[in-house]
């Protein structure tokens, strides 16, 4: 039998696994660039050196044999060891480049993010950024993101969580509002306004203060209105048409109250375990990190920190 050439098979060995990753010899001959012919050749030549059949053709897809599912196994990790490999180096060399994806909340994304997203991007033109905004707490992993922003108080154990920046609540109102119902000089005052919430299950809505000045008393108050919900950009908006008095994360409020559509109410009362008290950044532990998502995760935290 003449003797194989182990280092003759590691093109073939790549064509398999893409093979197996796209289901298709026109997919997987899209993805590599290469005509389908050539695609078939390959791994036609790597089933007579391997003395087995690896893969099952039909008219409409791909098969993998359990002797070709078996050999795909076992070169999933080696394959993406030699690609992590490869990119970081390529990575630390030149300017800061690749793509970073990024999810955010709705609020802190549109009003905080958004508007310094150019400054970075002026800074590092070769990255390019992904955001998806939403309250929703996606899975980093299993929807490819390279980092979130997390509002929480509960941190995923398998993920690396660094501060981003201290937030707290705070209790708004509209101008128009506060001149026809008057200021609530103390927390019990609240039960005779109209109060804009976060529902909480079937719990009746309820607010807790604590005085900013120190002490461990405690107030709470049971709140009623006529609107709720759990978005706090909504929540802002119904107290910028003066529907009523909002509790807010500060950085949902703090464009509002700089322009003066928004008072803040009661400001020696700190709320009690109302939102998270600090924002996070958060990324799956990785062995490597591109370049690029370490960079942004940089840039973001000196910003506001420094902000």
């Amino acid at each position: 039998m003449k003797e194989i050439k182990t280092d003759a098979l590691w093109v073939h060995l790549h064509w398999l696994t893409v093979l197996a990753e796209l289901g298709s010899f026109t997919r997987a001959a899209e993805r590599l660039d290469v005509s389908k012919a050539a695609m078939s050749q390959k791994i036609k030549e790597l089933e007579e050196m391997a003395g087995v059949s690896l893969v099952q053709r039909t008219t409409r897809s791909v098969r993998l044999t359990s002797a070709g599912e078996k050999l795909v196994d076992e070169l999933r990790d080696p394959f993406a060891r030699i690609a992590q490999s490869f990119f970081s180096v390529r990575d630390e060399a030149g300017p800061v480049r690749g793509l970073v994806r990024v999810s955010a909340p709705v609020a802190f994304a549109r009003q905080q993010l958004v508007p310094i997203i150019g400054d970075f991007l002026r800074e590092y033109p070769q990255v390019r950024l992904q955001l998806d905004v939403t309250d929703r707490l996606v899975s980093l992993g299993s929807e490819g993101f390279d980092l979130a922003i997390r509002h929480s108080q509960t941190l995923p154990e398998t993920h690396v969580a660094l501060p981003l920046c201290e937030t707290r609540a705070l209790l708004v109102a509209s101008p128009a509002y506060l001149a026809q119902n008057g200021v609530p000089q103390t927390p019990e005052a609240l039960q005779q306004h109209n109060c804009l919430y976060y529902p909480r299950g079937l719990e009746s809505p309820q607010w807790r203060f604590r005085p900013v000045s120190g002490g461990s008393e405690t107030i709470q108050v049971k709140i009623q209105g006529n609107f709720a919900t759990n978005n706090s950009e909504s929540i802002r908006d119904a107290a910028l048409q003066g529907l009523g008095i909002a509790m807010l994360p500060d950085f949902s409020a703090t464009a509002a109250l700089a322009a003066g559509t928004l008072q803040q109410i009661l400001p020696q009362w700190q709320t009690v375990d109302a939102f998270a008290d600090r924002l996070w950044v958060v990324r799956p532990y990785a062995a490597q990190v591109p370049r690029a998502v370490t960079t942004f995760i940089h840039w973001l935290r000196a910003r506001f920190v420094d902000g």
